[in-house]
């Protein structure tokens, strides 16, 4: 059997090295668009590449996967992510978990991860062949792998098949994964601070988030905002990433919860600028005096109700207007792709093409930030390996 696969990325590369480990005797070729393979792979996670996670930091996989969590569930009866520990341990890769989860090579070295793969390609006989721009399946195979990863636009490959025509076999493709521009002075003041614990949500909405905010020159990332970006991926692209953010800075407490809490801060005769909560910075709190309209020659005993109340509205629901998304085509996630009913649920394998398979991010399968994205790329091309490997073990008919 001969197997073409379309996308030297992750999902491409993990399943070409499976897919000869399964069964060796099958003829595997890689297309790659770029001159470099895995040129993505080798950059994510700041270049440690977070190859997956624990996962027990989330209760429902779906949030873990705004898109995709269903299939991904299925899926991860077969190969799970303590599957994907230990295939690369196997393989020489140690690995360390951090306290979030998150699991990185213990050499921090995203390059690490690729050399393995290459390695593992070049001795196990699978070919690469670079710079090639493929627009429609090549000729003299068997079985494809569609494996062209996540883009602002669907690949030529991908509108080529005879099921694009269809409105329902592709989902558009938007931008997920980014950082929030916000342009506030006061917030400004505070550039290069993260926060911790903080809920941040999209005013009007059921869309929020809970982690580690960070504060930067043009507005805010993190954690947090790269997961509510994940989340509200369509959203946010359908108003045109103007959106209004609430943010509460108190562990995600309520009006009451906090009102209760400063009743003793409230008793007194301290300065406000010096007696605050312990969790909150100096430089953090008297930005939210300044915009809770405080001095900060105010004792707290002298605290009116309305500066009260204005001071708990801005430690549970502050509100920032953004102007956009940030683009950094290098961590360029997407949520769209093929749409999961256009194929099979145990194959990967496209219902109306059954030689045709996708895994990794083609699919409409994105997750958060940690490790999850990558994940899913192991996973689904592990399937696709396993699907192909059988079929070829079938008897011809």
């Amino acid at each position: 059997m001969k197997v073409a696969i379309i996308g030297a990325g992750a999902a491409g590369c993990f399943c070409a090295v499976t897919l000869k480990q399964m069964n060796p005797s099958i003829e595997v070729t890689v297309f790659e668009r770029a001159v470099r393979p895995m040129a993505k792979l080798s950059i994510t996670g700041g270049g440690r590449c977070n190859l997956t996670n624990t996962f027990l930091n989330i209760s429902h996989l779906q949030q873990a996967y705004p898109r995709g969590w269903r299939l991904m569930q299925r899926l991860f009866r077969r190969f799970s992510p303590e599957d994907t520990c230990r295939w690369w341990e196997r393989e020489g890769v140690e690995l360390v978990t951090q306290e979030d989860q998150c699991i990185f090579p213990r050499s921090q070295d995203a390059g690490q991860v690729v050399r393995t793969l290459s390695r593992l390609m070049h001795e196990s006989g699978v070919k690469l062949i670079t710079g090639s721009h493929i627009t429609e399946l090549p000729q003299g195979y068997d079985a494809f792998v569609i494996t062209t990863g996540g883009s602002p636009r669907l690949s030529p490959l991908i509108l080529s098949l005879p099921e694009a025509t269809t409105a329902s076999f592709t989902v558009s493709p938007v931008p997920s994964l980014f950082a929030l521009n916000i342009d506030d002075a006061s917030l400004q003041s505070l550039m290069g601070i993260t926060i911790d614990d903080v809920r941040v949500s999209i005013a009007g909405t059921k869309f929020q988030a809970e982690g580690t905010l960070l504060i930067t020159h043009f507005g805010m990332s993190g954690p947090v905002i790269l997961r509510l970006s994940s989340y509200a991926a369509r959203h946010l692209h359908e108003l045109q990433y103007k959106v209004t953010l609430s943010i509460n800075w108190m562990q995600g407490e309520n009006e009451d919860a906090v009102r209760a809490s400063l009743q003793n801060y409230l008793q007194s005769n301290r300065l406000i600028a010096n007696h605050h909560p312990q969790h909150l910075t100096e430089r953090h709190w008297m930005m939210l005096l300044h915009r809770a309209n405080i001095p900060e020659t105010c004792r707290w005993d002298k605290v009116n109700r309305k500066e009260l109340n204005r001071l708990v509205s801005i430690l549970t629901a502050d509100t920032y207007v953004v102007t956009g998304r940030r683009t950094h085509k290098t961590e360029f996630v997407t949520c769209g792709g093929v749409a999961l009913q256009s194929v099979h649920p145990d194959t990967l394998a496209l219902r109306a093409l059954p030689n045709v398979y996708l895994a990794g991010e083609v699919l409409d399968i994105d997750g958060i930030t940690g490790g999850f994205n990558l994940q899913a790329a192991w996973t689904t091309g592990w399937i696709v390996a396993q699907s192909i490997s059988q079929r070829a073990a079938e008897p011809l008919s």
